[in-house]
Order: C-alpha cells, then sequence, then structure tokens
C-alpha cells in the first residue's frame, strides 16, 4: 500500500466517518449509494446483494453465497453482478475503530451502454461465471470513490452533474479492472449469462409465483440441464433453492418489520401449507418463525 493509497484511503475514511456520525446512511442523496457503520462484530444475518460494489475503508465484512465465503476489507472490494441471497457479517468492528464501508448499485443497462459507447481493451482474463467476487481496490477506483462520496459533504449542489459522471467512471475502472469480465457476460447482449441474469431478474420479481424451471429455461433458449448448469454457476443456487431463500427471507422481513402472524406471511410469499413452511425456514434461520422473530425482537431491544 503505497503512501497515496493510504492518503486517499484515510481522507475516505474521515468523510464517511463524517458522514456517519449520527448512524448509517440508507439513502443519500446520491442514488444508489449506501454508507455503513459498526461499531461491534454483528452476526450472520440474511440479506439479497444487489448488482453493486461494496468497498470497506475501515474492518472488515464477510458474505456467505452457498457453501463459498468471501472476505473484503479496505484492500479489496466485492463485486455483485446479479441479485443474490446472501449471508452477511461484519467481522472486525470496535467502537474506537468502527467499521465503516459503502455500497453502491449500479443498473446493468448502464453497463451495457458504457460497453456500448466506449472502445474498451480486450478482457484481461477469462473467469469464473459466479455473480460474485472479490478483487483489489486500485487507486484510480479509489480516488473515484473518494470523489463520489465527499460530493455529500459540501458540494451536494454539484451532484447532479457530476454523480453521474463520477459514477461512470468507476463503472468504467471496474469493467477494464481484474474482475472486468464478470460484469461484460452478464450485459452482453445474447451471451448465456445474460439470458441466467434476465431469468433471475424474473424470479426476484415473481418469487410468489409456483416455479415451473422448464418454461423458465425456454425462455431464455436453453435446455433444462443446460440451464440448471449455469444457473448454479452463476448464484451457487439451483433455481428452487433460489426461489426459497428470496421467500423466507421475504417472509421474515413481513414478520419483523410488519408483525405479519407466521402463517399470513407464509402465505404471502407462496407457501400453502404451513409446516413446510416451519419447516424450510427453520433449516435456513435455524429455529422455527416465531421463536426466531422473538430473539430477532429481543436482540433489538438489548
Amino acid at each position: 500500500m503505497n503512501m497515496e493509497y493510504k492518503t486517499t484511503l484515510e481522507s475516505l475514511k474521515n468523510t464517511i466517518a463524517r458522514l456517519t456520525d449520527n448512524g448509517e446512511l440508507n439513502i443519500t442523496a446520491i442514488p444508489g449509494l449506501s454508507l455503513y457503520r459498526r461499531n461491534e462484530p454483528t452476526e450472520p444475518v440474511c440479506g439479497l446483494y444487489e448488482p453493486s460494489i461494496c468497498m470497506v475503508v475501515q474492518g472488515s465484512k464477510r458474505v456467505t453465497l452457498g457453501d463459498e465465503t468471501y472476505v473484503y476489507d479496505a484492500e479489496n472490494y466485492l463485486i455483485t453482478s446479479v441479485h443474490l441471497p446472501t449471508l452477511v457479517q461484519v467481522v472486525e468492528a470496535s467502537p474506537a475503530t468502527p467499521y465503516l464501508g459503502l455500497r453502491l448499485t449500479f443498473d446493468p443497462r448502464e453497463i451495457s451502454q458504457l460497453m456500448a459507447d466506449s472502445h474498451l481493451p480486450p478482457p484481461r482474463t477469462q473467469q469464473s461465471p459466479r455473480g460474485m467476487a472479490t478483487g483489489p481496490v486500485t487507486l484510480p477506483l479509489l480516488d473515484a470513490v473518494r470523489r463520489l462520496v465527499e460530493l455529500l459533504l459540501d458540494n451536494q449542489q454539484d451532484i447532479p452533474i457530476l454523480a453521474p459522471l463520477i459514477q461512470r467512471e468507476i463503472i468504467y475502472r471496474l469493467l477494464v479492472g481484474e474482475l472486468g469480465p464478470r460484469l461484460r457476460q452478464t450485459a452482453a447482449a445474447g451471451s448465456q449469462s445474460q439470458q441466467i441474469a434476465t431469468a433471475i431478474r424474473w424470479l426476484k420479481s415473481n418469487y410468489m409465483e409456483p416455479l415451473r424451471i422448464e418454461e423458465l429455461a425456454s425462455q431464455t433458449g436453453m435446455g433444462l440441464s443446460t440451464f440448471h448448469h449455469h444457473f448454479r454457476a452463476m448464484t451457487a443456487l439451483s433455481p428452487l433453492q433460489y426461489q426459497k431463500r428470496l421467500r423466507l427471507q421475504e417472509a421474515r422481513r413481513l414478520m419483523l418489520a410488519e408483525r405479519m402472524d407466521a402463517a399470513t406471511a407464509g402465505f404471502q410469499v407462496g407457501y400453502e401449507s404451513p409446516s413446510q413452511f416451519s419447516r424450510e425456514y427453520s433449516r435456513l434461520f435455524g429455529s422455527p418463525p416465531l421463536r426466531d422473530i422473538a430473539q430477532l425482537r429481543q436482540k433489538a431491544t438489548t
């Protein structure tokens, strides 16, 4: 880590610390940008990662996708090219040195447009089709992110003009960087990765509907076995496992945030059998719905 990198990182860390002094900012004046702060490590929680880049400027975070684990910190970013249900845990944080991080989401259409508008250099290497990976933070990427976040301090009048330009620069840095091929393959029209990404978006919007995998595979132009293979290669889950994760995470949110009873929440997300809902919920979260929600509420008040 050279001196210029350290100086840029320290500047970004101080800015995020200042902006999150009263708590994290899930919504900022810059669309798609969220800032995070934690004063202690957290328990693993289920979360849905959307297409985005996540960076840590202090501390570290662990993300579990299927059987794979990704850890990222001040020197490594996490990139996600499709919506993926995960387990997330802050593993390094304290009141003296809190975890500080950010997430910047992006629209795959913006990536496609930049690829069409630019003469990008060829990708460095062919990579795994997995929709999540970690890569080293470069100085040009770090500096672009610093300039974007600093717009939230004293230059908010500049956000409508400068933020889109800097966000475009960040996407460019990602596309030409080590993990660029992962973004390119999901944005390239007609590619198998792009077809799987389309199927994932459909599942995310229709997770409560009965899953007809043959029809979903047909929409991508793939045979059933080919579709299964490429879906698992990108998400580390089968289509059915992916749908279950989405259903159960939404049911948990409904019970916790909207105080919906378990039977109603299960029915709301597509389960017809309360016993099946309770069984699959327990398998994912470790406790039946009522006990799990009671434990979560107790933790929130202590």
